[in-house]
C-alpha cells in the first residue's frame, strides 16, 4: 500500500494520543510518540501493547502482526525528533496559547511540505494556526475517544488551510480504518454541534419542571430509539467534558439561544457531580453499576371512564385504532360528556392551551403525544395540565398501560420531550446545512458514527415528517415567543419535499 504518511509523529501521550498512535501505526506508518513527561510516553506505548495483546488473543491479530506494529510505535525523547515526519499530529491540553506555542516550535523542526495536524475539539483551527509562517498546512484532524473504536475522524479547513492538505488527511484517515467528514472552522465542527440538541434540550425539560432525569432517559430510549438516554450519556461522558463543550459552543456563537446551556449542568459541575468517573452524577453508582430508580406502578382504577378525542389531535384515526385495541369506551360526539376523559395530541402546544382554545375542561383533559406511530414505540407518553384531576391522570395511565406498553406521565409543557428534542436535534442540523459547515451527507454520517443516534438527523426529520418538526418548533417559537426554537431556513424551505433526499446538496 503507497502510505499517504510514512512517518507520523503524536504529540501528547494521553489517551487521545496514544489512540492516534495505535491506528497510525496499523495502518503501516512508522509513528513517534512524543510527550513532555517521557514516563507518559512509556505508559502509552504499553497500553497500547496491552491493546494489541488482547487483540492477539481474541484471533483478530496474528503474532506476526503483532510483531510488526509494535515495532512501528517508536518513542521520542526530544521533539526535535519529529523533525523527520510527514504528519505531526498533536493531541495535547485544550489550550490555544499551549497548541500555538507548539505548532511555532514544530513548523521550525519539520520539512516545508510536513503537513500539521490538531485534534482539537473546541478551539478554532484558524486561530491556532494565525501565528505560523504559513498557515496553509495546518488543519483539524478531530478523532473521538475510544479512537480505535469511534471509527469517525472530524477533518477540518481552517481559513488559510491548503486544500491539498484536507485531501491528504481524509485518504490517511482511510487508510487507517475510519470514516473522515469535512467540515469548515466553525465552533463545534460537526459533531460537537449537532449534539447539542440532544443534551441542552434535555437539560431544559428538567430545569421546566416537566419531570425528572431517569423518565426522560427512558422516554427517549423507548420512544425515539437512542442507544443512551441524554443523562446517561453525560454521566459517561462526564460532566467535566459536555458542560466546557456546552458553554463554548454558546460564547462562540455569541449566545445564540439554541445553544443555551442551564445552571443545572454548571451547578453539578461546580459540586463535582461528574458522572461514572465519581460514582454520582445524574445517576448514583455502585460498583459502577448505574442505580435506576423504579418506574411508578401504573395506577389501580376500577372502572375506567368513556374517551372522548379531540377533532385536532395528531395521528387522530391512528389513536382511534389504539384505543380500541385498548377496550376504551370511546364517544363520538362534537363534545365530551360530563363524564369523559378528553384526549388530546397536539404538536408543539401545551395541553392547557389546548384544553382552553377547545374548550374542554381542563380538569378532564390529559394528551398523549402521537408523534411517532404507537406501533414503533415501546413507550407511550402522557401530558397532565396544572388543572388535571388525579382520577382523570390515574385512568388514563391505566387505560393505555393495560397492553403492558410501559407509560410516562408527565407535567404539562410547551411539546412532549420527545418532540421538543427531536425538533431540537433537526433543527439544529438544518442550520448546519444552512451555513454549509458541511455535507448534508456528512452531517449524517459524522451524527450516526459520532453520537450513535439511530438515525442522521436529517433521516430522522423525514422518518418523523418535516412539517411535524416545523409545527412544533413553529408553536414552541411563536406560541411561547422563544427564541430557540426558531426553525432554520434551511429546514423551512426544504420541510415539504423532504430532508435527507438531499444529501448531495451542500
Amino acid at each position: 500500500m503507497n502510505l499517504i504518511f510514512s512517518t507520523v509523529g503524536i504529540v501528547g501521550a494521553g489517551a487521545m494520543g496514544r489512540g492516534i498512535a495505535q491506528i497510525a501505526a496499523q495502518a503501516g506508518s512508522t509513528v513517534l510518540l512524543f510527550d513532555t513527561q517521557p514516563e507518559a510516553v512509556a505508559r502509552g506505548r504499553e497500553a497500547v501493547f496491552l491493546q494489541w495483546d488482547k487483540l492477539q488473543e481474541k484471533g483478530r491479530l496474528d503474532a506476526a502482526q503483532v510483531q510488526a506494529f509494535k515495532a512501528c510505535l517508536q518513542p521520542a525523547a526530544l521533539l526535535a525528533d519529529l523533525s523527520g515526519c510527514d504528519l505531526v499530529v498533536e493531541a495535547v491540553v485544550e489550550r490555544l496559547d499551549v497548541k500555538k506555542s507548539l505548532f511555532a516550535e514544530l513548523e521550525n523542526l519539520v520539512a516545508p511540505q510536513a503537513v500539521l495536524a490538531t485534534n482539537t475539539s473546541s478551539l478554532s483551527v484558524t486561530s491556532i494556526a494565525a501565528g505560523l509562517k504559513h498557515p496553509g498546512r495546518l488543519a483539524g484532524y478531530h478523532f473521538f475517544n475510544p479512537v480505535p473504536l469511534m471509527k469517525v475522524v472530524e477533518v477540518i479547513a481552517g481559513l488559510k488551510t491548503d486544500p491539498q492538505v484536507c485531501e491528504r488527511l481524509v485518504a490517511h484517515a482511510r487508510q487507517m480504518g475510519h470514516t473522515p467528514v469535512q467540515a469548515q472552522d466553525t465552533p463545534g465542527f460537526i459533531v460537537n454541534h449537532a449534539g447539542r440538541g440532544y443534551n441542552t434540550e434535555a437539560l431544559r425539560i428538567v430545569t421546566e419542571g416537566v419531570t425528572d432525569f431517569a423518565t426522560i432517559d427512558r422516554i427517549l430510549k423507548d420512544q425515539a430509539g437512542f442507544k443512551l438516554g441524554p443523562f446517561e450519556l453525560m454521566d459517561l461522558t462526564g460532566l467535566d467534558v459536555s458542560q466546557p463543550v456546552m458553554e463554548s459552543v454558546y460564547r462562540q456563537y455569541y449566545e445564540e439561544p439554541r445553544y443555551r446551556p442551564t445552571v443545572i449542568g454548571a451547578q453539578r459541575l461546580a459540586g463535582g457531580v461528574l458522572g461514572r468517573k465519581t460514582s454520582e452524577g445524574f445517576y448514583r453508582y455502585e460498583d459502577g453499576t448505574i442505580q435506576v430508580p423504579p418506574e411508578p406502578a401504573v395506577p389501580q382504577v376500577n372502572e375506567l371512564p368513556p374517551v372522548w378525542v379531540s377533532t385536532r389531535a395528531t395521528r387522530r384515526a391512528e389513536l382511534y385504532q389504539l384505543l380500541k385495541d385498548l377496550g376504551a369506551r370511546i364517544e363520538t360526539g362534537q363534545s365530551p360528556s360530563a363524564q369523559a376523559l378528553a384526549l388530546v395530541a397536539p404538536l408543539g402546544f401545551d395541553v392547557t392551551t389546548v384544553s382552553v382554545v377547545e374548550r374542554l375542561d381542563p380538569a378532564r383533559t390529559v394528551g398523549i403525544d402521537m408523534l411517532i406511530d404507537d406501533k414503533a414505540t415501546k413507550r407511550r407518553v402522557l401530558a397532565t395540565n396544572p388543572a388535571t384531576r388525579a382520577d382523570m391522570r390515574d385512568a388514563a395511565h391505566a387505560l393505555f398501560a393495560r397492553d403492558g406498553k410501559p407509560v410516562s406521565v408527565i407535567r404539562d409543557s410547551g411539546g412532549f420531550v420527545t418532540q421538543r428534542v427531536l425538533a431540537t436535534i433537526v433543527n439544529i442540523a438544518s442550520d448546519i446545512c444552512q451555513q454549509r459547515i458541511c455535507t448534508p451527507a456528512d452531517l449524517e454520517t459524522a451524527v450516526t458514527l459520532g453520537l450513535g443516534y439511530p438515525l442522521g438527523p436529517l433521516a430522522m426529520g423525514d422518518r418523523h415528517g418535516p412539517a411535524n418538526v416545523l409545527e412544533v418548533l413553529f408553536n414552541m417559537g411563536t406560541v411561547y415567543g422563544d427564541p430557540r426554537y426558531r426553525p432554520s431556513p434551511w429546514l423551512r424551505r426544504r420541510g415539504a419535499i423532504g430532508l435527507s433526499l438531499l444529501h448531495e446538496e451542500s
